[in-house]
């Protein structure tokens, strides 16, 4: 107990799941409460189609049904929040990431984005988004140890 009669714990990788879920969304409730008082930017975005996450997947499917490439991407406050880009290594080198970035590139501007971001670390895809008109804007050495990531973004529609 701390002299204001505050306690202060620490959270252990054994807790109930549970447990730590709803005390991590009290943590988000109460930390989006605060944000939104303190921005008048965020105030106006609540409660409006911007202001709720969109989700958006583009799927690559083989003939068989099987899933060879595919995007999980989130649209928020008229941004593409690029999540996620995978394409199965027989199918590198081909064209299929970039035909599914220039898809959710496309939905998104529908959507009324006018950027893109993403993350990406040095061995994965800095260079591809970099061919698409994506600009570095962070660079995060040793993030994890040995590893570079990238925060990359980009104007849509011009």
């Amino acid at each position: 107990m701390t002299q204001s009669g505050i306690e202060i714990g620490v959270g252990h990788p054994d807790e109930d799941e549970k447990h730590v879920r709803v005390r991590r969304d009290g943590l988000r409730a109460k930390l989006r409460e605060a944000n939104t008082q303190a921005s008048p930017v965020l105030r106006g975005l609540r409660g409006t189609p911007e202001g709720e996450e969109a989700p958006l997947q583009i799927w690559a499917l083989d003939g068989s049904g099987e899933l060879v490439a595919g995007l999980d991407a989130h649209i928020w406050a008229r941004w593409l929040h690029l999540d996620l880009l995978w394409v199965a290594e027989k199918h590198r080198g081909t064209g299929l990431g970039a035909q599914l970035l220039a898809r959710a590139e496309a939905e998104a501007v529908e959507r009324g984005c006018g950027s893109a971001r993403v993350w990406t670390w040095d061995f994965q895809a800095p260079g591809f988004y970099r061919r698409f008109g994506y600009r570095v804007v962070c660079e995060l050495p040793d993030y994890p140890p040995g590893v570079t990531e990238y925060t990359l973004v980009k104007r849509l529609g011009r």
